[in-house]
């Protein structure tokens, strides 16, 4: 009898299929090389010229990880997957480009149940397209496949990115003062960030991903895939056109609007910020509506609408919201007295940070 053979292959993992990835996406990634890419796809390690930095005074590195959460268990659900590249980069290079810095290059790391290339390499190519988009390159990455951890169509994405910066141009809430001006920039939608929130409320409603929902104009699942906005090219080119107006940058992210704001703020300040001053995406109110989710979960969830938030000098606020188009003035940074403490949605000390603090008003 002879005895039955054992492989990788019959062990699940389909190294030919990683190949054809591979090939499939090499040209994606190989167009966001710049001068300083050294070497080419497929190395042990991404390489970068970083020469230039010999010019600084006093040159820093910044780097981020982040992934894009359960937002892929949607792209999973319509078999849409390039839109889930352009989230990973914007939740990892956007955190870098808050400090000031450039963002220079970036890896990533998809784990799969099975390699099926084409739709590895149209997440790879989703990538590639939004590091061109930050002048971002894309240096290296790695699929990997997990039989019997994930199901053959389940994935998560992870990356990382390094970006540089001279000391003496860092952002942040040093430079801050009460006076500042909280100025808003628009997201494109919900971003990457309170998806378990959305897939509940979905499931409970029954809302299927193909239900038209009017005030989207278009389907649900359309309306939650919408990639999260890029904002690295656009916020690189504003610091050069209003040099010094900037004081600190907060990536509405994970926790919502007040939590990221208060930890880009020096201790002592607090960023009073009016409700009223911007229109929240119809998205937000239709999911939260149908979810019956209180305001202050709705807060403390998703960006409701705003994706960055900048602290300016307040003698160039106009200045700011002039040079980007849809920003608005969002509130101030004043000197924290006390007089908000009591209030509910008051935030100081999220994330870690033992920093300035934010609160929502009516």
């Amino acid at each position: 009898m002879t005895q039955k053979q054992t492989t990788y292959a019959t062990a699940g993992v389909d190294v030919e299929a990683g190949d054809r990835a591979v090939e499939l996406m090499k040209s994606a990634v190989a167009a966001t090389h710049n001068e300083h890419v050294f070497g080419h796809v497929g190395g042990f390690a991404g390489m970068f010229d970083v020469s230039f930095l010999k010019d600084y005074t006093r040159p820093l590195l910044a780097t981020s990880t982040d992934g894009v959460g359960t937002k892929v268990a949607i792209a999973q659900a319509l078999d849409i997957h390039h839109t889930i590249g352009y989230d990973l980069v914007g939740m990892v290079v956007d955190d870098i480009v808050v400090s000031g810095a450039k963002p220079l290059f970036m890896t990533d790391y998809i784990a799969c149940g099975k390699v099926i290339p084409e739709r590895i390499a149209g997440i790879v190519r989703g990538i590639a397209e939004a590091c061109k988009e930050a002048d971002v390159a894309l240096v290296g990455g790695e699929t990997a496949e997990h039989p019997g951890l994930l199901g053959p169509d389940e994935y998560d994405v992870a990356g990382a990115a390094t970006g540089a910066i001279e000391a003496d141009d860092l952002l942040g809430a040093h430079k801050v003062s009460a006076g500042d001006v909280i100025i808003g920039l628009p997201s494109s939608g919900i971003h990457s960030n309170g998806y378990s929130l959305v897939r509940r409320i979905i499931a409970d409603a029954g809302w299927d991903l193909n239900r038209d929902v009017a005030d989207f104009g278009r389907t649900l699942g359309e309306e939650l895939l919408e990639p999260t906005k890029v904002y690295t090219g656009e916020l690189l080119s504003l610091y050069e056109r209003v040099p010094g107006a900037v004081h600190s940058v907060s990536h509405v992210t994970g926790g919502g609007l007040s939590a990221n704001v208060a930890r880009v703020l020096p201790a002592g300040t607090v960023a009073v910020m009016k409700r009223d001053s911007w229109d929240i995406p119809a998205v937000f109110n239709v999911l939260g509506d149908v979810g019956n989710v209180p305001r202050a979960d709705r807060e403390r969830t998703w960006n409701l609408g705003v994706g960055m938030v900048l602290a300016v000098d307040s003698a160039r606020a106009a200045e700011v919201v002039a040079a980007y188009p849809g920003a608005w003035h969002l509130g101030e940074v004043l000197t924290d007295t006390g007089e908000y403490r009591e209030n509910p949605d008051y935030v100081q000390g999220a994330k870690g940070v033992d920093g300035g603090a934010a609160v929502l008003i009516d």
